[in-house]
């Protein structure tokens, strides 16, 4: 696909400074672009790159100032970082129209599905399962019993929808995710061993969720494993049974949240974070990386460490935490001096 700066300009509801007829037919970096890209330029960091660019276009944000000659056409817009993702967002939904489905799909004869669909090769739709409209499905996708998928929604190859499951509408679930399986549910027994608890809940996906790479979300023991609007899930996070998750939070990589555990809406968890079951944490909470949960946090909380504790606390602690050695070598130095 083939665009002008006038109807990029034109699209982002910007004013182009340069030649509106310079054309792009690919997306590129600014430090990387050549001719016929186009790009953006919102970090004052990369504002060097501007003057040297081979991009034909480049979206600039309103107040930007040029202290050089330019060989790159200008967009201007209000947020060239929004109006950018917005553009990647319209290129790749160009990149994923398809419609129909594969001879190769094994579809139960009762299930309901929606206009304007597409089932990929080797996908699996079992019994009772409803498909809303403009929904896609990739090859190799296992969609278990009774399961509903709502409108616009992506399943990209591999990932596993289990019985039962409620995916909202606009939801992204990435190549290998599975979502519905059984929670970690064993009953201590007199003799040493564990009796498997049977999981009989469901998971239900709020609107606008996006469940990154072979992360899995299980169904709950009993009722419903919550997931709300806007959630964003990163590669391989484990959700365990009966989590609650408000609107709207995002979670980094290689997180795992315990059982029966309720997280708040709007909240931010980095990477490798571990909650433990059965606890509560408010609204707005940030969590650090690589932090451990394992009680109640209030809202609009910024908490750090293993146990995590307030994160300014542990910015000051940090430093002394650094320099154990070197106290100790004072307060040992201290002591002989004073012959205790």
């Amino acid at each position: 696909m083939k665009f002008t700066a006038q109807e990029i300009a034109t699209q982002l509801q910007g004013t182009v400074e340069g030649d509106p007829n310079a054309e792009i037919f690919q997306l590129s970096k600014i430090e990387e672009a050549e001719k016929g890209s186009l790009t953006f330029l919102s970090n004052p960091k990369y504002t060097p790159f501007i003057y040297k660019t081979q991009a034909s276009v480049t979206i600039v944000n309103q107040d930007f100032v040029p202290e050089d000659d330019l060989s790159t056409t200008l967009v201007r817009v209000n947020n060239a970082y929004d109006s950018f993702t917005n553009l990647l967002d319209f290129y790749n939904k160009g990149k994923t129209v398809k419609l129909g489905v594969a001879k190769s799909a094994l579809i139960d004869p009762s299930i309901k599905i929606g206009k304007n669909c597409f089932i990929g090769e080797l996908a699996c739709v079992n019994e009772g399962v409803e498909i809303s409209d403009d929904v896609k499905i990739y090859p190799q996708v296992y969609i278990g019993s009774n399961v509903c998928i709502g409108a616009r929604t992506i399943i990209f190859a591999g990932a596993k929808i289990l019985e039962d499951s409620i995916i909202g509408e606009n939801c992204i679930i990435h190549s290998g995710a599975v979502i519905g399986s059984d929670g970690f549910g064993f009953a201590p027994q007199e003799n040493g061993n564990y009796k498997k608890i049977p999981q009989t809940g469901i998971v239900i996906l709020g609107d606008f969720v996006e469940v990154g790479s072979n992360s899995t979300i299980d169904r709950a023991t009993l009722g419903v494993t919550s997931i709300g609007n806007g959630v964003k899930l990163d590669n391989q996070i484990q959700i365990a049974h009966n989590v609650e998750i408000g609107d709207n939070t995002v979670i980094a990589a290689q997180t795992g949240i315990a059982g029966s555990s309720k997280i708040g809406k709007n909240c931010v968890i980095g990477g490798q974070a571990g909650v433990a079951g059965h606890i509560n944490i408010g609204d707005n909470v940030k969590i650090q990386g690589q932090s451990g949960v394992i009680s109640n946090i209030k809202d609009n909380a910024t908490i750090q460490g293993t146990p995590a504790f307030s994160y300014n606390d542990y910015n000051k602690s940090y430093v002394y935490f650094k320099n154990l050695p070197n106290i100790a070598k004072e307060i040992n130095r201290i002591i002989k001096k004073l012959n205790l």
